[in-house]
């Protein structure tokens, strides 16, 4: 009799898909002979298949035959209802993500699609990748420590640049103007402009190419996706927003330039692979907001296309990280990405810029949960937060201070099954908030109930043991 099958149900966009890769090479890895189903949006995985690791996909219409199988595991990564439907109803010995249960009632299962829930409005502190997040309750950190991912292509004798014009939401990418300056900038350097985007990106794409003074390629709405993989190995780099295309590009070894804008965190969706680059406006509003609150964009503002054209230009001959640090980009800091000494996933800022109080308690934060759930021992919070007390004092106390409130909440919750204050978490001081909102979401998933309390209020004084 074979193994029993693990079910992965990703049905959200096509970042998230490709963003499901490791896992499954992982899981792979870790369960071997046993069968990997996928359940996803056709459109999105039929022309991937060529490039996805080896994986049964189903379209969600094939529910029917998914729900006649028994499986060793299911991880639900979506946030349809539907996933959590059949994630509760499928026979299996492990749920991971969101399940409805026999009661209708919506749980998430396992500690890190937990803490992934806890971010949504709440992940300026976060320094986990996505694709981390897909893997860790699941995986060995050990292997996911131990993946080394090929570095990108440098084909400087290439010439020709891609630009992905489009993204999920406008305010994530820049304008037509923008688009139609770079591509006449890097015609002014010698490189050869190529308009990339989907069917949605049309107009756009004729917008751009009507703007720009120079010839542009304008491929938009011309090429499917594995048309799209074969095109891009003739590119010597990607400039792209935040969107599923810029996966698919560094999934494929295409070297790419994230401009990082509008709300999004690169540190859950930047390039995954080693020896890619991102570039972000060096302004407190733009380090991973959710959503936008000011009156209008000015995240967009230090994106300038002779800027930007620069830096692709010296990226395009090949040019290093050392070299790269030393562009004047006023009002953007650039970053590479890579792997940190714990084996995760790593921003790492180009300039000599020293550690600011929101990259010291992103640090320490990064520490608190990986001890929490197991990934290492206590000497990692402890050493994150002396960093963070004797560079960021005030941060440091600002936290230390808002102890006694988290205490007088948790144990009057421990009491009386209920907070003093409903909005008890949202109203904390941002640093404050990563630990506030995780046991909010701890709290519900666990119906109020007593040991959750008393969960939560160890939470608490793991935190006031770390800053002693």
């Amino acid at each position: 009799m074979g193994k029993r099958p693990i079910l992965i149900l990703q049905m959200q966009r096509m970042g998230d898909l490709i963003l499901t890769y490791p896992l499954m090479l992982w899981l792979r890895r870790q369960y071997p002979g046993h069968p990997l189903f996928v359940a996803a949006e056709k459109g999105f995985y039929l022309p991937l298949m060529r490039l996805s690791p080896e994986a049964t996909y189903f379209p969600y219409d094939g529910a029917r035959r998914l729900r006649q199988h028994r499986y060793e595991m299911v991880i639900n990564l979506s946030i349809r209802e539907q996933a959590a439907r059949l994630a509760g109803e499928v026979e299996t010995e492990r749920r991971l993500g969101p399940a409805l249960d026999a009661d209708n009632i919506r749980r998430v299962q396992g500690d890190w699609q937990l803490y992934r829930t806890s971010l949504v409005g709440n992940n300026l502190y976060n320094r986990f990748h996505w694709a981390e997040l897909n893997a860790l309750d699941c995986v060995g950190f050990n292997d996911i420590k131990g993946t080394v991912f090929a570095p990108p292509r440098t084909l400087p004798d290439s010439g020709k640049v891609g630009l992905f014009l489009g993204a999920s939401d406008e305010s994530k990418r820049p304008s037509a103007r923008f688009w139609a300056d770079l591509a006449d900038e890097l015609l002014g350097r010698n490189l050869r402009p190529v308009l990339f985007g989907g069917p949605a990106e049309k107009e756009l794409g004729r917008e751009v190419a009507r703007l720009a003074r120079g010839p542009a390629l304008n491929l938009c709405g011309t090429l499917g996706l594995d048309e799209f993989g074969a095109v891009g190995q003739t590119l010597g780099l990607f400039i792209t927003p935040d969107t599923g295309p810029m996966h698919l590009a560094a999934w494929t070894g295409l070297k790419c330039l994230n401009l990082s804008m509008g709300n999004v965190n690169p540190w859950e969706t930047g390039p995954l692979n080693p020896g890619h680059y991102v570039l972000r406006a060096d302004m407190d509003c733009a380090r991973g907001c959710w959503t936008c609150t000011r009156d209008r964009l000015y995240c967009h503002d230090p994106f300038k296309p002779g800027r930007i054209a620069a830096l692709a230009g010296r990226m395009a001959k090949g040019d290093g990280p050392d070299k790269l640090a030393k562009l004047d980009l006023p009002g953007l800091a650039l970053f590479g990405t890579g792997k940190s000494g714990l084996g995760l996933y790593r921003l790492r800022r180009l300039d000599d810029t020293p550690p600011d109080a929101e990259r010291l308690a992103s640090r320490f934060w990064q520490a608190y949960f990986g001890r929490l759930f197991g990934l290492w021992g206590e000497d990692r919070p402890k050493a994150a937060w002396s960093g963070l007390a004797d560079n960021a004092g005030e941060t440091a106390e600002a936290l230390l201070a808002h102890i006694p409130e988290m205490g007088r909440q948790f144990r009057h919750g421990l009491k009386s099954g209920s907070l003093l204050d409903q909005s008890f978490w949202a109203d904390s001081p941002a640093i404050a908030r990563p630990l506030t909102g995780y046991a909010q979401m701890y709290l519900e998933n666990n119906d109020f109930s007593r040991p959750a309390w008393a969960y939560v209020l160890g939470l608490m004084e793991r935190l006031a043991a770390a800053g002693q």
